[in-house]
């Protein structure tokens, strides 16, 4: 577990592609609306461009404007890869592993300067080698985790799955987020409200579907939950 002097939070979600980044970034504004000044870190971004520096990756850049510091992408996310692929398969084509412990390092260096936020890739069990998966940097990182609900058809199945796997490696879901992704979503309040009396935490936002996601707006509307 990392000394986090300033707290910090692990943002995972229930599946790829549920808001993940929307959220962290919105954790980020409310962060600094706070009079914190809190870092991002994305320890694995695979889907990314060719840059003159490395890949370059679009959510990193986001993650970086929305902390409003001056940093750059290796600051923030040590492990990128080019194709939108499972972490694992990218390092693996890369020839450059994914190191967990390098990982921890990296975490405790950034967590030392500020509130940190850290946005997993995919869902809470995604593998980054053979043996690991993110929620291995979870445990070894300890901070609390913030789950993001995708709100669509199979959300209560992943998001209590997403709960009970976090809950069996003895870390603590500090609130969850329900993000709507599916315009067409059926029953939206009944699911929520669903959600609402199985999942053990908080509920900090609902953002509903939109076709321009804005974190400052969401972060206007976020409950920041307890970071430490």
């Amino acid at each position: 577990m990392i000394a986090a002097p300033y707290g910090g939070c692990f943002v995972v979600g229930t599946d790829t592609g549920v808001g993940k980044t929307l959220v962290a970034c919105a954790l980020l504004h409310a962060l600094r609306r706070a009079g914190l000044a809190p870092l991002p870190m994305k320890p694995v971004a695979s889907g990314s461009e060719p840059g003159p520096d490395g890949p370059r990756n679009d959510d990193v850049t986001r993650l970086i404007a929305a902390s409003g510091r001056d940093l750059v992408q290796d600051e923030v996310a040590p492990f990128r890869y080019l194709p939108p692929i499972a972490p694992h398969i990218a390092a693996a084509e890369a020839g450059v592993p994914i190191d967990l412990g390098r990982l921890v390092a990296h975490a405790a260096v950034l967590a030392a300067q500020g509130p940190l936020v850290v946005e997993g890739a995919g869902g809470f069990l995604v593998p980054v080698d053979a043996r690991h998966s993110l929620a291995d940097l979870a445990v070894a990182l300890g901070l609390p985790l913030v789950l993001v609900v995708g709100m669509r058809l199979g959300c209560l199945n992943h998001a209590l799955l997403t709960a009970e796997a976090v809950a069996a490696r003895g870390l603590r879901l500090a609130g969850w987020v329900a993000n709507g992704i599916d315009r067409d979503f059926e029953r939206p309040a009944e699911n929520l409200a669903t959600l609402g009396d199985r999942l053990a935490t908080p509920l900090l936002a609902t953002a509903p579907w939109s076709a321009a996601p804005d974190p400052v707006a969401l972060a206007g509307a976020l409950r920041l939950p307890d970071l430490h």
